[in-house]
């Protein structure tokens, strides 16, 4: 184990021997961190955190602390991280609330660039990218495979589904799309499929086409959204599906 002479690290605190914990380091007594974790420098991992294998947290990111909610009276909430995720610069991750579930959970091989915030009780899938100052207010759904633009909030309660690219500057207030490109550039609209993205997934032609003509009926024609679902339940494959049922689903209604 490679701790730094200058590391806080509290009594009760698990660091396997494959962590590496630089200078000026700060953590908490119930941290427990997985295998070939490396904190560089001036981190504080806080509160009731659980985190997996080979995660990087760079200098002054703040993951577990306690969430900037008035209702939060110190109850013991957890925040969970998977593996493999890059924590850059100023990144904050607040723990749960008793309120929201008490959880705020990162999937794994996420990247998390300078000045992120994750709000208390999100739920972050694996695969996603977020680029510099993006925040996610309290009780946001980030599915998988989701890349968010720098300078996008994201309101409470919103959900932005699996393989969607949202475009720096773009204010969410409501549920984003699986599989859509959205932007402030484009009026806060979705106008299409995010098509690089998911052919950089491996997703085939067919799946790429098929979902293309779905979009066509949601955002390019004169379809209310009832009527366009109807159309899209006539589609065969497991994509055009899942985006019917997450749009079935959707609280806050979907950014189109």
């Amino acid at each position: 184990m490679s701790i730094h002479p200058s590391a806080v690290v509290a009594a009760g605190a698990v660091i396997p021997d494959s962590c590496s914990v630089g200078p000026f380091c700060t953590i908490g007594p119930e941290v427990v961190l997985g295998e070939s974790c490396t904190l560089i420098s001036h981190v504080v991992l806080d509160g009731r955190t659980r985190i997996g294998s080979h995660n990087t947290f760079y200098p002054f990111c703040s993951v577990g602390v306690a969430p900037q909610d008035l209702k939060y009276k110190g109850e013991p909430t957890e925040t969970v991280l998977g593996d493999g995720n890059t924590i850059r610069e100023g990144v904050t991750i607040s723990r749960g609330t008793a309120g929201g579930g008490g959880v705020t959970r990162i999937g794994s091989h996420c990247l998390l660039m300078t000045n992120v915030h994750i709000g208390h009780d999100s739920q972050v899938g694996s695969h996603c990218i977020f680029a510099n100052a993006a925040t996610l207010a309290g009780h946001v759904t980030v599915e998988d495979h989701v890349t968010l633009g720098a300078f996008c909030p994201v309101h409470q309660q919103c959900t932005v589904g699996a393989y969607s690219f949202i475009g720096g500057g773009t204010i969410v207030t409501q549920d984003v799309l699986p599989f859509s490109l959205t932007s402030a550039r484009r009026e806060n609209k979705a106008f299409g499929i995010n098509k690089i993205g998911l052919q950089r997934r491996g997703f085939s032609p067919e799946r790429v086409d098929l979902l293309q003509k779905a979009f066509r009926f949601l955002v390019a024609s004169k379809l209310n959204t009832a009527q366009a679902l109807e159309k899209l339940r006539t589609f065969e494959g497991e994509d055009v599906a899942a985006l019917v049922a997450f749009i079935e689903r959707s609280h806050r209604g979907v950014i189109k």
